[in-house]
């Protein structure tokens, strides 16, 4: 993985992902020489700092956007508005839910998401998603041909957001294979957890068949080849929907969670890297608990062990050896308890694939592309 901090795993973890994202090196460059000091003093302290040095990079990519959109330059406008999207909600990511600045940096970062989709004239959609009594947001990314093809439900992981998985490239990826993509913001995640107060409910087949049924009503979408995908903590939330919703005619994960639940024992322990700072307070933001007796007291429901042998679909589980939040082990777990799949399948991806971390972040094609290949192939099984 590309480290630029020195012993920061989170904030280099941010850079990496942001890279992924289709952020610019000579940019993210330019946020991060002024936090090499103040990344000595570890992930959680000094995300202000980061904050705003990320926020100025944005703010400047925004207003070279608007000069080219002012003389009519649409695309170039729209790829640096979606650049400047994906540093903002990058450096919203990092911080507090009690951080007040975040929220403008958040709005501001869907904003510009939406320009850029309508300035370079992108097929994604944006739509709500019924769930018990209100609705959740989702892109519903497609070719604009209208032909009937298989599609995929994708859901976030712990504290993923539906814009920053399509900007990695797994909409492209499954475009180029012929397959449709619904990137959710379920709850616990994105604009439901932020904009809704929807927290993450362990039984996610709640909000996951609702998803499934919206894709089942689109005319471009062949009810029959629909699937469900799932990264980082996606690695449960996927699985335990596809084993809930028999309707799914396939389930992949990048990154297995088999044992999420249990980890969160350990991590008290001091084991294992965080995904974001200020680690503790996010998670029980994201599960609606008030403190960590109840958080905790919780966790012993987030877990696959008696739901993956409900899995009768095709079932694949990708994992990088290398990852430093979720042991290896998981993976394992998941597909040898897989036993009713009618096809599964677990790849380990080793450094001879150039992407050992979690959910590939050190490289960001080789798992994506992987999953997306699979699936295209089950689909055309079917």
């Amino acid at each position: 993985m590309f480290e630029p901090f020195e012993n920061n795993y989170i904030w280099n973890l941010q850079t990496n992902l942001a890279l992924i994202c289709g952020g610019n090196h000579g940019e993210i460059d330019i946020a991060n020489r002024p936090l090499l000091e103040a990344a000595k003093n570890g992930g959680d302290a000094g995300t202000a700092v980061l904050f705003d040095s990320w926020v100025a990079v944005a703010d400047q990519v925004t207003k070279n956007a608007e000069k080219d959109e002012a003389q009519g330059y649409l695309l170039s406008a729209g790829t640096k508005y979606a650049r400047a999207s994906g540093y903002y909600l990058s450096a919203e990511r990092m911080q507090s839910r009690d951080y007040a600045p975040r929220w403008a940096a958040y709005d501001k970062g869907l904003e510009l998401y939406r320009k850029a989709v309508k300035l370079r004239g992108l097929h994604i959609e944006f739509v709500e998603i019924p769930y018990e009594g209100s609705s959740y947001p989702a892109l519903f990314v497609h070719d604009g041909s209208g032909i009937k093809r298989p599609a995929l439900v994708s859901c976030n992981g712990l504290d993923s957001m539906k814009e920053q998985v399509n900007m990695a490239g797994h909409g492209e990826s499954n475009l180029e294979r012929g397959m449709y993509t619904l990137f959710l913001d379920q709850p616990g995640t994105g604009e439901a957890l932020r904009k809704r107060g929807l927290t993450a409910v362990h039984v996610t087949e709640r909000w996951a068949t609702p998803a499934y049924e919206y894709l089942a009503a689109r005319p471009e979408v062949d009810e029959t080849k629909i699937g469900m995908f799932g990264l980082s903590l996606g690695g449960y939330y996927a699985p335990r929907a596809a084993a809930n919703e028999p309707r799914f005619a396939l389930c992949a994960v990048m990154g297995a969670n088999h044992l999420w639940g249990q980890r969160q024992f350990e991590r008290q322990e001091s084991e294992g890297e965080n995904p974001v700072p200020h680690y503790w307070d996010h998670v029980m933001w994201v599960w609606g608990k008030d403190n960590m007796e109840d958080f905790m007291a919780y966790m012993p429901e987030v877990t696959l062990d008696g739901q993956i042998e409900k899995i009768k679909m095709p079932f694949l589980v990708t994992h990088g050896i290398g990852d430093r939040q979720i042991p290896v082990h998981n993976a394992h777990r998941s597909y040898d308890q897989a036993v009713n799949s009618s096809e599964r399948h677990l790849r380990i991806f080793t450094k001879e694939d150039m992407e050992v971390e979690h959910c590939g972040a050190d490289n960001g094609t080789a798992m994506r592309d992987y999953i997306a290949d699979w699936c295209a192939e089950i689909f055309a099984k079917m």
